[in-house]
């Protein structure tokens, strides 16, 4: 899985989407990175259900990592289905372009 870049201004992390991965690889790291969320949603939720007590401040730091994780997956799907339709154009686009060839002549 590619690494991600330091903190963006608007204080969420961002995730490096390699140009040359493809949309298969793209839809791999977002299955990976929400799995990561599901994770420790799950293990987050047994915690409280177990504990007497639920300190709020590492609640909500949780709560981010997991926003932050889903995020990140979505953004890795959102590139897979841009370069699903660039594809999907520029493959209709060249078949275009062939018929238009073989009509002239």
């Amino acid at each position: 899985m590619p690494v991600y870049d330091t903190a963006r201004a608007d204080g969420r992390a961002r995730h490096y989407i390699d140009p040359e991965a493809s949309a298969h690889d793209l839809l791999n790291d977002a299955t990976e990175w929400l799995q990561y969320a599901r994770g420790l949603t799950g293990l987050l939720a047994d915690l409280v259900h177990e504990s007497d007590s639920v300190d709020c401040v590492q609640l909500a730091l949780s709560l981010e990592a997991i926003d932050t994780l889903m995020h990140m997956g979505v953004q890795c799907t959102a590139q897979a289905h841009a370069r699903m339709s660039w594809d999907q154009a520029r493959d209709a686009n060249h078949f275009n372009t062939v018929v238009a060839r073989t009509e002239a002549e």
